[in-house]
């Protein structure tokens, strides 16, 4: 196959981001997303009525799902690429476009400020519903703000950071099967009786497609934090390292500490699940305010926005000199 179908490729990365940047992500029945989500439910449940709910049968949801969309994928590439190669070009910018996520996580955060800022509580509790799963209704403006923030802090990762990482390691492939991973944690990934064992395999496959990306968020952010007014390297990184095993998980802790440190604010606080307290942990400086002011929620849009043009930069830059020279002095032929 030619580069132009499955590898990375400079031009076709630009291409997505800037896509992504001026169009968002919408919605529609048809999205790539939204179809393996289709599907993860009606694997789910055929393994389920033959009696596969266990491990067993969450590892091989895994390498169903897996399976199914990194064919079509290349399948559908190949196929574009068979009757012209603009249409091939088409494709793969689509799927770059389709598969990553900034333009609509900062809409979605952003619709939580414009409310809360208003005074439109029902507003604001709306919109971070669509972002966290925890109980809304008893949360004030400044808890929902705060709660934008994180969840804008974990989502550096996995809707940006993870998908530029695995796109500049293994091209299309690695974005697909990235997003796959990151789908089935979404819909399985949970410690409840029906998805503690089935869904395991999707969850500790999510880990360990974020391992490296999340780690490697601590440095853009507190990079980010260098031009944004007020925010602080230094803290950044410092509570990163000390504070990021207090969220559950082995990623997500990374981001989130690490924009607590760069805003010099505390996230978390009181976290209810139907009506249960899950949570009182903070993360961030003890002496810090917690957030929940409107400008924290706009300095962390900023930060991320700051940090996701970093990690852009730093992978349009990857592919241009290293991978490109790695790929042509092996010989390799994507």
């Amino acid at each position: 196959m030619e580069t132009l179908l499955i590898g990375p490729s400079v031009e076709l990365l630009v291409a997505g981001l800037v896509a992504d940047a001026l169009l968002g992500d919408p919605e529609y029945r048809w999205h790539p997303v939204r179809r393996i989500g289709v599907s993860i439910t009606a694997w789910e449940n055929r393994l389920r009525r033959r009696g596969w709910e266990g491990r067993w049968g969450g590892i091989l949801l895994c390498v169903l799902v897996a399976g199914q969309w990194l064919g079509l994928s290349l399948a559908a590439l190949w196929i574009l690429g068979r009757v012209h190669r603009i249409l091939a070009i088409l494709g793969h910018t689509f799927l770059v476009y389709s598969l990553l996520a900034l333009r609509s996580l900062v809409d979605h955060v952003a619709a939580v400020g414009r409310a809360a800022d208003v005074g439109d509580l029902d507003g604001a509790r709306q919109a971070v519903a669509r972002l966290v799963g925890r109980d809304v209704s008893g949360m004030d403006a400044a808890a929902c703000r705060r709660a934008a923030v994180e969840s804008l802090a974990e989502n550096f990762t996995d809707g940006v950071l993870s998908p530029l990482f695995w796109y500049v390691l293994a091209g299309v492939p690695g974005l697909v099967l990235f997003k796959v991973a990151s789908t089935l944690d979404s819909m399985v990934g949970y410690r409840t009786p029906a998805y503690l064992h089935f869904g395991w395999a999707g969850a500790r496959w999510d880990d360990l497609m974020n391992l490296a990306p999340a780690r490697l968020s601590v440095l853009f952010i507190a990079a980010a934090a260098v031009l944004e007014p007020g925010c602080d390297p230094r803290a950044s990184l410092r509570r990163a390292w000390r504070d990021h095993s207090l969220v559950p998980g082995p990623n997500a802790g990374w981001s989130e500490a690490a924009v607590a440190g760069a805003l010099r604010r505390r996230l978390v606080g009181p976290i209810y699940v139907q009506g249960q307290l899950v949570t009182d942990l903070w993360i961030g400086e003890p002496s810090d305010p917690p957030a929940g002011e409107p400008e924290d929620l706009r300095r962390a849009l900023r930060l991320i926005l700051i940090a996701s043009s970093f990690a852009a930069a730093a992978a349009v830059a990857a592919l241009a000199s290293v991978l490109t020279k790695i790929l042509s002095g092996s010989g390799v032929s994507w």
